[in-house]
């Protein structure tokens, strides 16, 4: 136990990197031995069993529990919370296509393209209303989301208390199972990077850097330009002390953080500084960390694109908005998830048709860059919490004509 106890509190970025050096060390020296792969496979087999079940019970317990009734400060956040989602997803398209990422994948076989918009549009209709076991079953998302977001609407129209309880009960039980799961991940890198090194040399880490540079650029863009854009919209004045305030002291601390979740008080903290109401910020903020995912969807619609591009099919922009909306989608139940957004790429690969067995090894891939990814992604996710609740705070005392009081005691320095 000691040992079990010792592994689970050791820091997970650190195993994660010695997995890979040892992977690619393995790969290079004895890359005959297939046996070491072997926890790879296995790592990627126990992710794409308990993933389906995991966003199904998510999004129900998610709206089963949702609150009613809000007043306008918290209709601004939402919406600024969505839409830069969505813009994030945007640019994230926008950069896939001007610098097209190719990943290694051990089963990239060419695949039909999409056809005419009406027919992708047709199969994902007919793909959402597939019978919800079939979908469990064969990890058919669209449908999970369908039939997770109907059942969580009956609940929270009909359950009792208790029954919503015991279905948040469950869901808990799952993600614990994912993050069980999640500790071996060092191991199971190790053997996905034998493998890789093994079957394509060290240059195998050249299309990884190029990924990670587009992931990072994309990030960095919606930081300094996209974010600030929908602020100065807002409240009509320079958005950059604002924006670079929240960076400072939010985005640091969430970058090694790596956890929304594990950077509210800081973001509290900030938002008090900023002179923001304590019963808006007292909300917002966790409601933040559950649907401000802008990071997630970059990596959602980048990861999902790079596997389109390796594979063959060829995405008309049409179809690629498509995909804007179901990276958002699939963003605000990220936070929910161990892993993140990389567990929910299979949704947004299954527009494509694309089957798990492709797309949990892109997930694998994730994990691989996940030291940086996941870090640049939590501190864009984190630090626009604290941005667009304070947007949004600012945005309503104008409106209604108060002093706007902007930046808080941060106006002062």
């Amino acid at each position: 136990m000691d040992i079990i106890k010792k592994w689970t509190e050791s820091s997970l970025i650190l195993k994660i990197i010695i997995g890979l050096v040892i992977g690619a060390t393995l790969g290079v020296l004895v890359p005959k031995w297939s046996i070491i792969g072997f926890p790879g496979e296995l790592f990627v087999t126990a992710l794409k069993s308990v993933a389906p079940i995991l966003v199904f019970v998510l999004v129900s317990s998610a709206i089963s529990k949702a609150r009613s009734g809000i007043g306008s400060r918290y209709k601004t956040v939402i919406v600024l919370y969505i839409f830069s989602t969505f813009l994030s997803a945007l640019v994230a398209v926008i950069g896939s296509y001007l610098f097209p990422v190719f990943i290694h994948l051990s089963a990239a076989s060419t695949q039909t393209a999409p056809g005419a918009l009406q027919d992708v549009i047709t199969n994902m209709i007919l793909g959402i209303f597939a019978n919800p076991i079939q979908s469990l079953a064969e990890g058919q998302y669209l449908g999970i989301l369908f039939w997770s977001i109907m059942l969580g609407i009956a609940l929270k129209n009909v359950a009792s208390d208790s029954t919503k309880d015991l279905v948040k009960d469950f869901a808990d039980a799952i993600t614990r199972i994912v993050r069980g799961i999640i500790q071996f991940a060092p191991i199971g890198i190790m053997g996905l990077v034998f493998t890789s090194v093994s079957e394509s040399g060290l240059g195998i880490f050249t299309q990884y850097g190029q990924l990670i540079l587009l992931l990072v650029g994309c990030i960095a863009f919606v930081a300094f330009i996209t974010d600030p854009l929908i602020s100065a919209v807002a409240l009509r004045r320079n958005p950059y002390p604002l924006v670079l305030t929240c960076l400072r002291e939010s985005g640091i601390t969430a970058f090694f953080s790596r956890s929304s979740a594990a950077n509210i008080p800081v973001n509290m903290g900030l938002c008090e500084k900023l002179g923001i109401d304590r019963d808006f910020f007292s909300i917002s903020i966790p409601l933040g960390s559950t649907i401000n995912m802008e990071g997630a969807a970059i990596t959602i619609t980048v990861m999902t694109l790079a596997t389109c591009y390796t594979i063959g099919l060829d995405v008309p922009l049409p179809i690629a908005l498509v995909l804007c909306g179901i990276s958002t989608l699939a963003a605000c139940g990220a936070s929910g998830v161990a892993g993140g957004s990389l567990l929910l790429i299979p949704m947004a690969c299954s527009l494509f048709g694309i089957g798990q067995d492709i797309s949990m090894q892109v997930v694998a891939v994730g994990f691989i860059i996940g030291v940086i990814q996941d870090s640049c992604e939590t501190a864009l996710n984190s630090a626009g919490d604290a941005l667009f609740t304070a947007t949004a705070e600012y945005y309503n005392r104008l409106k209604s004509g108060e002093p706007m009081n902007y930046l808080g005691e941060f106006a002062k320095r």
